[in-house]
């Protein structure tokens, strides 16, 4: 099975750092940022740091596992983490440079419902979860 991590990235200032996707032919939407576990990382969070420091140049402390979903063949893990540094001019995935793949954007976004309900953000099912978990006070 495969799996990936993703991160909820939030900021000293309590945002939430997301990646905006531009795609032709696709309304514009957000994902946390995030990729494959390799097999050469150690651990799912050695993947989410190499992933983080990849796609923001960011160095994080993951706080904990928020949430799992499992589709066909796929298995996603979105943990909640504290993003001490970043710097999306020094990112260094693969993804950036790949034809094809669109433009990717870092957007940084109020970390409240309203905020969350002003982005598209993908999948559904996170979003919702952090709604929630804001709307109840259990995100942090």
């Amino acid at each position: 099975m495969i799996e990936r991590v993703r991160a909820v990235l939030v900021t000293p200032d309590d945002t939430l750092l997301v990646l905006r996707r531009t795609r032709p032919g696709i309304p514009v939407y957000w994902v946390l940022p995030g990729g494959g576990v390799e097999p050469t990382d150690e651990s799912r969070e050695a993947a989410l740091h190499r992933e983080i420091h990849e796609e923001i140049a960011g160095r994080a402390d993951i706080v904990r596992l928020l949430h799992t979903t499992e589709t066909a063949g796929e298995r996603h893990l979105f943990y909640l983490a504290r993003v001490t540094t970043w710097s999306f001019a020094d990112r260094t995935g693969p993804e950036f440079s790949a034809e094809g793949r669109g433009k990717y954007a870092l957007d940084e976004i109020p970390l409240t419902p309203e905020g969350l309900d002003a982005i598209n953000l993908k999948p559904e099912e996170i979003a919702r979860l952090l709604r929630q978990a804001l709307t109840t006070g259990t995100l942090a």
